[in-house]
């Protein structure tokens, strides 16, 4: 599928295929076991506040399909089966790590998600079959334009895709701030939590990735381009941060 966006997708796979392929299991191994609390640290504090407006804005019905790409610890698939028990909720993750995180924390609220280790760019259902999916705090670290293909392939027709992440600010005085605050915040994290070689190494290319990636605006385009509709974008935090609800026609 052609997008105008596939000049800015080559670029970050050369920036950083190496980094996806070869580096990011051991980074993910390494954080599982702090990665809420870290990232908590990270927003001083807002991380519950943003999930909790992320989760709100998501449409459930009882009973509907739900497929939470990139699940992490499932912080997502659990706040979403506390609003509606009745959710069948699928969860894909390329860290086996973060998953045992994940079903452990589900399991001691009594919930079941269906956990897959896979490569969501190949995403492991068939066409049409979801009511909802969801993707966050992760996007950056994908080849988004085969990641939103994907999705939009297994929504089922009139299905929503809901969609959380840090991004580029449109504002070139508010990206400079927020990098300068992301080298600082990682710097202490890294030593608050004594950070394993993997993340340490990969400090530098948490904020290139950010440098490389989306605006609000920017993103709600790619969506577009790929063939969503009814798609509302909307920044927090300076655009530091967006939420996306797009719509599969």
């Amino acid at each position: 599928m052609n997008c105008i966006y596939t000049e800015n997708e080559s670029a970050r796979e050369k920036a950083f295929e190496s980094i996806w392929t070869n580096d990011l299991d051991a980074v993910f191994s390494d954080v599982a076991s702090y990665y809420d609390r870290a990232n908590a640290f990270a927003t001083l504090g807002l991380l519950d506040r943003l999930r909790h407006r992320f989760v709100s804005t998501i449409d459930i019905k009882p009973n509907d399909k739900v497929l939470d790409v990139c699940a992490g610890t499932n912080a997502v698939g659990i706040a979403l089966l506390k609003r509606q028990p009745t959710l069948d909720v699928q969860a894909v993750d390329r860290s086996v790590a973060m998953q045992e995180v994940g079903k452990s924390l589900a399991q001691a609220q009594g919930f079941q998600i269906n956990s897959r280790i896979c490569d969501v760019h190949e995403l492991p259902f068939p066409d049409n079959h979801f009511d909802v999916v969801t993707l966050q705090w992760a996007t950056r670290h994908l080849r988004v334009i085969k990641v939103f293909s994907e999705i939009h392939r297994v929504l089922k027709p009139g299905g929503h895709f809901y969609h959380c992440d840090m991004l580029r600010p449109a504002n070139k005085l508010v990206e400079e701030m927020y990098y300068l605050y992301l080298r600082a915040s990682l710097s202490i994290i890294s030593k608050a939590f004594r950070s394993g070689s993997a993340s340490l190494q990969c400090r530098s290319y948490f904020i290139q990735a950010i440098r490389m990636f989306y605006s609000t605006e920017e993103l709600s385009n790619v969506l577009s381009e790929l063939g969503y509709s009814d798609i509302v974008g909307t920044s927090v935090l300076g655009g530091t941060v967006a939420f996306h609800k797009a719509r599969k026609a």
